[in-house]
């Protein structure tokens, strides 16, 4: 089965979309015979890979239109790492002109039936459309959408925070429905793979029958490697991995943890790097125990493992989180993560590997975090089976692998080569 597989963000050496529409990519190789289409901006890291032949890959140059767009950006998103509701809004602009490319380079290829299918796994975002479903409708090819994810709502306690994060745009998003292609993108597709509930929820009911439910992140084994890890004892070990930005929770953290720490219960380490730092090194110079809580800043990716494997949980409630694959990254090394029960993560978890938080104002959530903490420091012993739990359901049911095989399966099915697959929103 032969794949034109779009990613317009796809790069081994970086983190986020880039990084999951790189291992995704990689991962299909494995069940169909696939051709990448990406970005300019990720040649040279592709290139140093040498995972991919020239046959089996294409580089766009649409930097034309993506390089003035990006200057605009960062004028306008309210600083780094801000804004990404505009930043979307933006780069969809810029993607446009991609897909035109794509088409201009592929079309008459795609018209000659030399591809079995086409799908666009990058951009995930659901308010970025695709004038490619309906030209593969018209030439007959099948056109795969997704994973798609995006659009978590702002909790209504928490719009503070997202007038820090330069949300302006945030209460306009349905606009988007607006946008040229978006009606057609839906309705042209074969197949839509969605990554969360909220984002099935943005998807007219008319359309469910072809969606399929596919989380959107997944561990590489070979990323985190399984090995010895210490039993779960005093102090109690905790890991804030994230950006240090208000939403992620690094504050409630140390909040929720400060008696634990001055006592000498608990030590905190805190991964990451954000405009928070600052106010959380003022907030850790007032404990009594200053040695209890180390923030040593960003760490390269392939390191992360090392800190999740020497922590006993991962303290990480963020309340606005779209994928959580730093929750799946934590069970993968036996690190139990306690997070709150509200976007992605909610859905990665159950009770036999981790702590669910209710969703609410920030003093009831650090109010439960607290508690959760005091009763983890009286007796751990309950983490230990725990991380087994974690690091089996981690292995076995978000690799990488196993996610390609399902998305094999809505290939197969949109070809008319197979049955309905299980991860079909509607049964068959």
């Amino acid at each position: 089965m032969r794949v034109l597989l779009i990613a317009e963000a796809a790069n081994p050496q970086w983190t986020s979309v880039p990084l999951v529409g790189w291992c995704h990519a990689m991962a299909l190789r494995e069940v169909a015979d696939v051709h990448l289409v990406t970005q300019v901006r990720n040649e040279s890291a592709i290139r140093a890979s040498q995972c991919l032949s020239n046959e089996e890959l294409t580089i766009i140059d649409s930097e034309p239109v993506a390089r003035p767009l990006h200057k605009v950006t960062q004028l306008l998103r309210g600083g780094k790492g801000k804004g990404w509701t505009t930043v979307t809004a933006l780069k969809s602009i810029g993607y446009y002109y991609f897909e035109h490319l794509v088409w201009r380079k592929f079309c008459e290829r795609i018209k000659a039936g030399e591809f079995d299918i086409v799908h666009r796994l990058t951009p995930l975002s659901p308010t970025i459309p695709s004038r490619l479903a309906s030209d593969c409708k018209s030439a007959g090819v099948p056109f795969v959408l997704g994973p798609l994810n995006g659009g978590v709502p702002w909790p209504k306690w928490f719009q503070e925070e997202r007038k820090q994060e330069k949300e302006w745009l945030a209460p306009l998003r349905q606009a988007y429905k607006l946008m040229p292609y978006h009606s057609s993108t839906l309705r042209h597709s074969s197949a839509l793979i969605v990554a969360s509930r909220d984002t099935l929820a943005q998807i007219p009911s008319q359309y469910h029958h072809k969606a399929f439910y596919i989380p959107e992140n997944a561990i590489d084994p070979g990323r985190f490697p399984q090995s010895l890890r210490r039993a779960a004892g005093r102090p109690l070990r905790m890991l804030f991995l994230g950006r240090l930005v208000p939403y992620k929770g690094a504050d409630m953290v140390i909040d929720a943890a400060w008696d634990l720490l001055n006592t000498g219960r608990a030590e905190l380490t805190i991964v990451g790097e954000g405009p928070q730092r600052p106010m959380l090194e003022e907030k850790v110079a007032k404990l009594e125990q200053q040695g209890a809580v180390r923030l040593v800043g960003n760490v390269p990716h392939e390191r992360v493992f090392e800190y999740l494997r020497d922590a006993d949980v991962l303290s990480f409630p963020s309340v606005r989180e779209f994928g959580g694959g730093v929750v799946l990254e934590a069970m993968a090394m036996g690190c139990v993560p306690i997070v709150v029960n509200y976007g992605g993560p909610a859905e990665l978890i159950d009770r036999d590997t981790a702590f669910g938080l209710d969703i609410g104002e920030r003093r009831a959530i650090v109010e439960q975090l607290r508690v959760r903490l005091t009763h983890l420091c009286d007796d751990p012993s309950c983490l230990e089976n725990m991380a087994i739990a974690g690091m089996r359901k981690a292995r076995t049911e978000f690799t990488w692998a196993v996610k390609a095989l399902k998305v094999n399966d809505v290939y197969k099915w949109v070809r008319g080569k197979g049955e309905k697959p299980p991860s079909s929103i509607e049964p068959a």
